[in-house]
This record gives structure tokens, C-alpha cells and sequence, in this order.
């Protein structure tokens, strides 16, 4: 078993050194061997389009028209999202949207309200 720190970013087990900093091959996401012993949620920063940090409960708007995979639906640009949650992945932020229910939205696509 390694004692590789896992991945910050994504908390992949299958981390591996490169030089003098750590690569995970799942998201691509390198940082140094100085840096491993900060905890994940200090080095996650969700920003908005703007670069304002965002937060659970926070009130956002969408920016662009974002169509619903696997439906005819649409999100309109200048839908307000109240009460989102952040989560890990791709698409980091977790809401309900009235009219469609439960999504999830990538923070470059919403500024903070």
C-alpha cells in the first residue's frame, strides 16, 4: 500500500510523484510535496464567472441558456438558484431549479447574487 496523499482535488487513491510534486491521473490536477499536508476543503475554492468565492447557501444566477441533458428543457440566462450546495466533481454545485428540480450546474456558468 502507498502512503501517497490522495488527490485534493477529486480524492483519487492512484496519486503517484513526478519530480517534486504529485500528479493524479484521473483529473490531471498536479500540486507540490510542500503543499500535501494541507486538508482538501482548504485548497477547494469554488469561484463564480466573476471569481467570487462561493458558499452552501448561497443565492446564484445563470449566465448563459443551459440546456438539460436528456430532456427539451432550458435554463434561461438570468434564472436565480436560491440555497445551492457545493459538492466535489465537475459540476460542483448541487440545486433545485423550480420548473425543472434537482440539477447539478458548473460554477463557471452562475454569478453570485
Amino acid at each position: 500500500m502507498s502512503d501517497l496523499p490522495k488527490c485534493p482535488l477529486c480524492s483519487s487513491e492512484f496519486t503517484y510523484e513526478d519530480g517534486d510534486q504529485y500528479v493524479c491521473p484521473e483529473c490531471a490536477h498536479e500540486w507540490p510535496k510542500a503543499g500535501a499536508s494541507e486538508s482538501a476543503d482548504d485548497a477547494r475554492v469554488i469561484r463564480d464567472s466573476n471569481g467570487n468565492v462561493l458558499q452552501d447557501g448561497d443565492t446564484v444566477t445563470v449566465i448563459k441558456d443551459l440546456k438539460v441533458k436528456g430532456s427539451s428543457l432550458v435554463v434561461k440566462v438570468g434564472t436565480k438558484v436560491k440555497n445551492i450546495r457545493l459538492v466535489d466533481g465537475d459540476h460542483d454545485i448541487d440545486c433545485k431549479i423550480d420548473g425543472i428540480g434537482a440539477m447539478k450546474l458548473k460554477s463557471e456558468f452562475v454569478k453570485k447574487a
